[in-house]
């Protein structure tokens, strides 16, 4: 049985990574988690510089997923960079750095401080607002996303992965897009803007009003525009969205996704990653795949 994909003439021992913010680094993992065993680890976003987040709650419960404003609390890419990447080599893991920032320049300069370090792709995270843009996000707007695109390829010694945004009108412009902008991945979909509201004190949930909605809710959407993306695009695809089991992996890739991440089911089950490789691995025999490569894409 080959489970063995690849990305950007990049080699993968299996197509399950994690979902960025939903599995930091790996180290809180690592009791349930055999970081060496998944395909890649995804880390949390980070920054040119320390990110304080949003203030909270930052964090609600809905029917089927969950919201967060957590707002990309991180370290900063210098202590990523001595800390975070040396333990997920030592753990022999191979490595998806997230990235994130405010302006093209806090993007370019993360890249290029991770030009010599060991890691494999490099995630863009462009739901970010763009400050220089009155604050509309990179990935909502075709031509920004076109532009951080070309000047992040222009700087990456690593193949990079473009993060798509859902909060769009068509996906499939965004991720032409990004193609043409140089990316040799595309990653979606990231959560779908929600809000939520106390009805009994009349206030907001979440200290930012909205946030993120992400879990099996938006599983549906995550399957229609990944295939969506895979019809109008050339580029592989780490899908996500709402996979719990097996079986919500299988369905994104048959979809179009060559990798899945796995994000909010970590929460309520530390050992889902583990559990979802274990699932594909058992459709597989089931249904007598011996390559995983069949299936993507098979819709």
């Amino acid at each position: 049985m080959n489970l063995e994909v690849k990305l950007a003439g990049r080699t993968f021992k299996n197509p399950v990574t994690t979902a960025s913010g939903t599995f930091g680094s790996g180290a809180e993992y690592e009791e349930f988690v055999d970081l060496s065993a998944l395909g890649a680890v995804t880390t949390k976003g980070v920054a040119n510089v320390p990110w304080e987040g949003n203030p909270t709650p930052r964090i609600a419960e809905t029917y089927g997923g969950m919201l967060n404003a957590v707002g990309l609390q991180n370290p900063g890419i210098e202590l990523f960079c001595q800390r975070d990447i040396p333990h997920l080599k030592e753990k022999n893991a191979s490595i998806i750095v997230n990235v994130c920032g405010r302006t093209v320049e806090d993007y370019v300069e993360v890249v290029e401080r991770l030009a010599d370090e060991p890691v494999d792709l490099l995630e863009i995270n462009v739901s970010c607002p763009n400050v220089k843009a009155g604050g509309i996000a990179f990935g909502q707007n075709p031509d920004a996303l076109y532009e951080i695109t070309k000047a992040i390829k222009a700087k990456a010694k690593q193949p990079i992965v473009m993060k798509l945004s859902p909060n769009v009108t068509d996906i499939t412009e965004m991720a032409k897009a990004a193609e043409a902008g140089g990316s040799d991945v595309l990653s979606l979909i990231n959560t779908i803007t929600g809000m939520k509201i106390d009805i009994h004190r009349r206030k907001f949930i979440l200290a930012n009003q909205t946030g993120g909605l992400s879990g099996p809710a938006i599983k549906p959407v995550a399957v229609r525009m990944i295939y969506q993306v895979h019809k109008a695009c050339s580029l592989p695809i780490i899908g996500m969205g709402g996979v719990m089991t097996g079986e919500d992996a299988i369905e994104l890739m048959m979809a179009g996704a060559t990798m899945v991440a796995v994000g909010t089911a970590n929460f309520h089950n530390p050992r889902a990653t583990m559990e979802v490789l274990q699932g594909i691995k058992e459709y597989m025999e089931r249904y007598q795949i011996e390559d995983i490569n069949e299936i993507i894409g098979c819709m």
